[in-house]
């Protein structure tokens, strides 16, 4: 790659969504494989109260995780290591000929809420744009637009806060009229396994409605099913490859937020073991789903197979994890696309997919 002068490339990390730790230890991962020989590294980060810190230019890798919690009060912190910043207002990132990398997993980062922002300070970022990552994000209205391309999934019922909170006795009722015990419950806006219950009766179900409805108003209850879970990796906007599937390999019942990120109770089989056509269908289902919400740059793909090898799609994640842990790298990884290469595909797709829509505009 010949340039001149390096680009300036902004990451954006934190946020206020209970993703922010996890999307701490990505934005950690992507800085580390980031080539300073043609970047020059805008740090930015937003607080759990949704405050904006712009901190130091990076031309090396960061050397401890710990470094990227900033903070504009330095009296806050003795270590020599850390990074301190100014408190800036969100448009004060823009920055002419900058791009974007916003490492932000769940509500108010990989919502459509900063791509909408991004779009509207015309500035070139890595990943889906608004509708995708909206429809992606939302486990609802991904499950309606599954619904009109004819992808399987498993049969759910969409539970809304305030016709619960009005007749809770009806809902139960809805959802055991149409699905059975085991049932998987999510709040519609949120990832990595925050907020999900599994429920074997009607007073877990209520418990576990009360608890989803933590972090969102609307919430979706789901059919459990004995199943696998395998996940498919996208990558491309008009050309959009795929990964060969990855399987979670369990060692608890249920795949939670500290199976994932805490404890690390489970593994990965890449490429998963299971027969070409189940591989294939899924890459099929996956790059369809893709295409349906209008994708670009990167999203990982989620399936249940059962035993009967019936595949259903779960969810669609438009910002995966880039954690050490973390499915989607290790995928490419096993195409023969390294976490630093990936990083420039990345990039790459944003720099085009900006040009593509500034001719629109």
């Amino acid at each position: 790659m010949n340039r001149t002068k390096k680009k300036k490339l902004i990451v954006l990390y934190g946020g206020r969504s209970a993703e922010h730790e996890i999307s701490m230890i990505s934005a950690f991962n992507v800085l580390n494989n980031i080539d300073y020989r043609y970047y020059e590294v805008q740090l930015v980060f937003i607080t759990k109260e949704g405050e904006w810190i712009k901190g130091p230019v990076l031309n090396v890798k960061p050397a401890y995780e710990s470094t990227l919690k900033l903070s504009y009060a330095t009296s806050e912190f003795d270590r020599s290591e850390d990074y301190t910043g100014t408190r800036i207002e969100p448009s004060a990132i823009y920055e002419a000929g900058a791009m974007v990398f916003p490492v932000l997993h769940g509500p108010n980062g990989e919502d459509g809420t900063i791509q909408g922002f991004l779009e509207t300070l015309k500035m070139p970022y890595v990943g889906c744009g608004v509708l995708a990552s909206a429809s992606g994000m939302d486990k609802i209205m991904t499950k309606y637009v599954l619904q009109v391309a004819g992808i399987p999934q498993v049969p759910y019922v969409p539970v809304m806060k305030f016709t619960y909170k009005q007749a809770p006795l009806r809902i139960f009722e809805k959802c055991e009229g149409q699905l059975r015990y085991p049932m998987f419950i999510k709040p519609a806006n949120m990832g990595s396994s925050v907020g999900i219950s599994k429920a074997e009766s009607r007073i877990e179900l209520q418990k576990a409605l009360e608890e989803a409805f933590k972090y969102d108003t609307r919430v979706i209850v789901e059919q459990a099913v004995d199943a696998r879970e395998i996940e498919v990796a996208i990558l491309g906007n008009d050309d959009v490859r795929t990964s060969e599937a990855g399987e979670l390999i369990k060692d608890v019942p249920f795949y939670d937020y500290n199976a994932k990120y805490i404890d690390n109770k489970v593994t990965m089989q890449i490429p998963a073991n299971v027969d070409s056509e189940i591989m294939k269908l899924a890459r099929q289902y996956a790059k369809e789903a893709y295409e349906m919400i209008d994708g670009s740059g990167l999203a990982r793909c989620d399936f249940f197979l059962t035993k009967n090898n019936e595949l259903y799609l779960n969810e669609l994640n438009t910002m995966p994890g880039f954690t050490q842990y973390s499915m989607y790298p290790l995928l490419w990884k096993n195409m023969g696309l390294e976490y630093g290469d990936l990083v420039e595909v990345l990039l790459y797709l944003a720099e085009k997919r900006f040009e593509a829509r500034q001719e629109l505009f």
